[in-house]
């Protein structure tokens, strides 16, 4: 298992993986630094949850796979 693997520009899923982490940045700066109502604020927070563990999902499965989108 090589961490190189990530790196894959012309794989789809490594611009994935890249718009579903700024994303999940984005919803927990929304949560943290805005005053959301209680319901507003658990559904930014599991949102950016849900896009963090989608986005390692398909990290993990960028770095085991061995195609180098080429």
């Amino acid at each position: 298992m090589k961490i190189s693997r990530l790196y894959q520009p012309r794989n789809p899923r490594f611009w994935l993986v890249i718009a579903l982490n700024l994303s999940s940045t984005v919803l927990a700066w929304v949560a943290r630094n805005h005053e959301l109502a209680p319901v507003a604020g658990v559904v930014v927070v599991i949102l950016a949850l849900g896009n963090a563990a989608l986005g390692l999902g398909l990290m993990w499965s960028l770095v085991k796979d061995g195609h180098n989108g080429r």
